[in-house]
């Protein structure tokens, strides 16, 4: 889950940092309590690769599964059936339907991953105990091999072991010096202290919320590219929803106070958080991604299933491949043409030929 003090912080010193982007800015190693209802401090994960991974090597997460099928390599509409062809002869080539789809070239566009949190500051705890940074691993991981199975060769893994603020930063460096053509940080979700309840799981006392399940996508005004961001959010919403999940509304409720947030598209699911520091210091793209409340115990139970990682990795692919062909802007080719005469005026002699 996102915190604001960091993004409240981090508004200090923004400036500082857009001045000498490259330069990686010392901060303090202090390390930040865990997010929302943290009760116990989280078991240390097998270790985990710094900065910018996009080979094979990183350790497997537990309970991960093999590779997704290759997810879609072209659009729906490439896939008509052939009756409805048949029909009636084609005035022009298929691929001349969505010119755009044929423009884009996956084995270019780079995408980087961002997990959310480390494994020493995890961030939120889930309704059962475990850390928010499982969570984002295990999806992260699983969105980067569907983004590679569909052709996006170029697809990087980010993880950071950094503090906090200094981790922010380096994130939104990494990417800038890449560079990067979109920027998607993965996150789960949780719901202010004051909104928690207790329960007994395994003899221990746990929080969790049950009112408020579903994604949140975010966005920053601030960011390079802020059409950008918003264009690939409500794909990514529309694509969440053709698979079976709705947003949360309850970032618009006056009870969220401080945290509360613009509803940008309120279609997908985007909300304005100009604050996040990876989302207003890239210059390609940015959106952030709550995939669902952790805190939720039905929802969490979900999230931690290969079947949601999966359908949630599907739609990640399939608003990528769409960004990507949006962002190509073909160029349809003009036939030659001969020059036209100039139209003949009253007593005026056209010359022979």
């Amino acid at each position: 889950m996102i915190r604001p003090r960091h993004a409240v912080l981090a508004a200090c010193i923004v400036t500082i940092a857009l001045a000498a982007p490259g330069q990686r800015p010392a901060f303090s190693q202090q390390q930040q309590r865990p997010a929302y209802g943290a009760i116990r401090p989280a078991p240390a994960p097998s270790a985990v690769p710094a900065e910018i991974s996009n080979t094979a090597a990183a350790p497997a997460s537990p309970g991960a599964a093999s590779p997704l099928p290759a997810a879609k390599a072209t659009p729906a509409a490439a896939s008509a059936p052939a009756a409805k062809s048949a029909s009636k002869p084609a005035s022009k080539p298929a691929s001349a339907a969505k010119p755009a789809a044929a423009a884009c070239h996956p084995e270019n566009f780079r995408v980087v991953v961002d997990v959310g949190h480390t494994a020493d500051v995890p961030g939120a705890m889930s309704a059962r105990g475990a850390t928010e940074y499982s969570f984002n691993l295990a999806l992260a991981r699983q969105a980067k091999q569907a983004l590679l199975d569909a052709g996006f060769a170029k697809t990087v893994l980010l993880i950071t072991d950094k503090p906090p603020l200094q981790g922010l930063f380096s994130r939104a460096i990494a990417a800038n010096s890449l560079p990067a053509d979109l920027f998607l940080s993965i996150h789960h979700d949780s719901v202010p202290d004051n909104l928690l309840q207790t329960w007994q799981y395994e003899g221990q006392d746990q929080h969790y919320n049950d009112d408020y399940p579903g994604y949140a996508l975010f966005i920053s005004n601030d960011n390079g590219d802020r059409a950008g961001s918003l264009l690939f959010g409500s794909f990514l919403g529309k694509e969440l929803q053709a698979r079976g999940e709705h947003y949360t509304p309850h970032y618009t409720l006056a009870l969220m106070g401080h945290r509360r947030r613009q509803l940008v598209d309120p279609v997908a699911g985007v909300y304005r958080y100009d604050q996040l520091i990876v989302l207003r210091m890239t210059r390609m793209p940015a959106v952030l991604l709550e995939a669902g409340s952790i805190v939720n115990r039905q929802e969490e139970l979900e999230l931690g299933t290969q079947d949601r990682r999966a359908r949630t990795s599907a739609a990640i692919v399939a608003a990528v491949q769409d960004f990507c062909a949006a962002r190509a802007r073909p160029v349809a080719a003009k036939p030659a043409s001969s020059p036209r005469p100039k139209p003949l005026r009253t007593g005026t002699i056209q010359p022979a030929h």
